[in-house]
């Protein structure tokens, strides 16, 4: 019938994909999608054979790569083979052709039904690089994590090694007929330098993983360097020239001043080392307004720049200046991670830090802070603390038997009176059990069975003047809203000497 036919021509035109009606291989009809997908007209395709779109033609009537799906086709069964496709202007694509034999009244014939899957191909390649990308990145985070494990573990046993040897030395010296007082101060000397350094490690890893807990500040960043000036100078040394230019009208930035100066010396440490010979460090500060950054928002930044005149760093050093532990210096003092510490400390405070350096043409170091709206605040001086206690009774919790023995020892030393538990559950029977009043509880942050935050918080609720004090390394995760303290926590940091300790107690106690 007249409209079958016509409806027949429809779903042919309408089809998404290109079809091919070919007898012995000789295309005898096609639709409009076709003349589009390969860029012929229909009437110089017509009676061509069908190997001028698919060219990898070596049989007679058909393309080798549709033998397969001929051969289902001419057995009844639908075929459809992948193979790739020509346009006429000669540029190839991937396509999915489907073969199937129908009946005419002139014979049996081919239909091909041939769809570009160019996008999807892209997508699949897309989607296979995206994930070897992932698995890279991976790979490079297990690798970088080996090198912090490696050097963590490297730097110390060192100072273990020292500790522990130097113990014994004084144990030796102090158990002898005539002690030697001088050998003993001295060896005791060692162990608490090997302490110090172990310190300081600490606190550069837990920079350089953001971790630390930040005292923020609204500073004005000029007043800041002008007071480490003098330091940076001595670390530099005589050979070492330094220069600061300080822009005017300089916004505030909201930062923890320690942190400030630890960045400070590191960049003066890592410059130091590349001008070996001399040169010259120069830091400036100045207003920029970012319009576009790949991490940062736009808008008013503070920026600090730190550049020196030294040997510079090629590009696959640059790369990496900031990974953990990686490092081009001898010196066994050198941990490897001062750059990673100082992208730490940034990053923590919101901010952005890139190297420029060249071979020969030192390095410099930029630093981008977010402005604050409101001016730098000059603090008061500190009023002198009292170190000693009055009889005051102190609730010292901490896992840790050694360190608790050390903290109960220094108070009581101090005039305190000093109740000590191994844990939350231990120390909430005590005070049941207490007939007196605790005016201070000292306590870990994280300790097993119970936080130290979730033990102050049922402690005060049945004591409710006793004052809290925490002590931790690690508080950052319970304590910490963003790396900063939340209000009305104060902490002691670990490792801390007996002047921190009773300084602290004293300050919490007068309130």
């Amino acid at each position: 019938m007249e409209w079958c036919d016509d409806l027949s021509s429809g779903l042919l035109q309408a089809a998404p994909d290109a079809i091919l009606v070919m007898d012995q291989g000789r295309i005898m009809l096609m639709n409009d999608r076709a003349e589009e997908m390969f860029g012929w007209p229909r009437a110089e395709l017509l009676g061509r054979h069908a190997e001028i779109l698919l060219p990898d033609a070596s049989r007679e009537h058909y393309p080798e790569e549709l033998e397969p799906a001929v051969t289902e086709a001419v057995a009844g069964r639908h075929g459809t083979v992948s193979t790739t496709a020509m346009r006429r202007d000669g540029s190839e694509f991937p396509v999915e052709t489907s073969l199937a034999e129908a009946e005419t009244r002139s014979g049996r014939v081919l239909i091909a039904v041939i769809r570009d899957v160019t996008e999807r191909r892209n997508a699949e390649s897309e989607q296979a690089r995206l994930r070897q990308e992932a698995q890279n990145h991976r790979n490079h985070r297990l690798e970088s994590l080996g090198q912090l494990a490696g050097g963590i573990a490297h730097d110390f046993n060192n100072m273990l090694g020292v500790i522990v040897n130097y113990a014994s030395f004084i144990i030796e010296e102090a158990s002898g007929d005539a002690p030697d007082r001088q050998a003993i101060v001295a060896d005791a000397r060692q162990v608490l330098r090997a302490g110090e350094r172990g310190t300081d490690l600490t606190h550069q890893l837990l920079a350089f993983a953001r971790r630390e807990v930040v005292r923020p500040e609204i500073l004005d960043l000029n007043t800041v360097i002008a007071d480490v000036e003098e330091l940076l100078r001595r670390t530099l040394g005589e050979h070492i020239t330094l220069v600061t230019r300080l822009g005017t009208d300089l916004p505030s930035v909201t930062w923890d001043p320690g942190q400030i100066e630890q960045l400070l010396v590191h960049l003066a440490l890592n410059a130091r080392d590349a001008m070996p010979q001399g040169g010259q460090l120069v830091i400036d500060t100045a207003c920029y307004h970012l319009a576009d950054h790949h991490t940062l928002d736009p808008g008013d930044y503070v920026r600090l720049r730190v550049s020196d005149s030294g040997q510079g760093m090629p590009a696959d050093v640059v790369e990496r200046a900031f990974e953990p532990f990686f490092t081009t210096k001898a010196s066994v003092e050198n941990t490897g991670l001062g750059l990673a510490t100082v992208y730490g400390i940034v990053t923590q405070a919101g901010g952005d830090v890139s190297i420029t350096s060249e071979p020969g043409l030192g390095s410099t170091f930029t630093v981008l802070l977010p402005a604050g709206a409101e001016p730098a605040a000059v603090e008061p001086a500190p009023e002198p603390v009292r170190s000693g206690g009055h009889g005051e009774t102190l609730l010292v919790v901490e896992d840790e038997a050694a360190l608790r023995e050390v903290a109960g020892r220094i108070l009581s030393g101090a005039g305190y009176r000093v109740l000590t538990a191994d844990g939350g559950v231990q120390a909430l029977e005590l005070a049941a059990r207490h007939e007196g009043a605790i005016d201070l509880l000292v306590s870990d942050v994280v300790m097993p069975g119970m936080l130290g935050k979730e033990l102050a918080e049922r402690l005060v609720e049945v004591r409710p003047d006793t004052r809290v004090l925490f002590m931790s390394g690690y508080a950052q995760p319970v304590l910490a809203s963003q790396g900063t303290l939340d209000p009305g926590v104060v902490l002691l940091e670990k490792p801390f000497t007996s002047a921190d300790l009773l300084g602290a107690v004293r300050r919490r106690l007068d309130g």
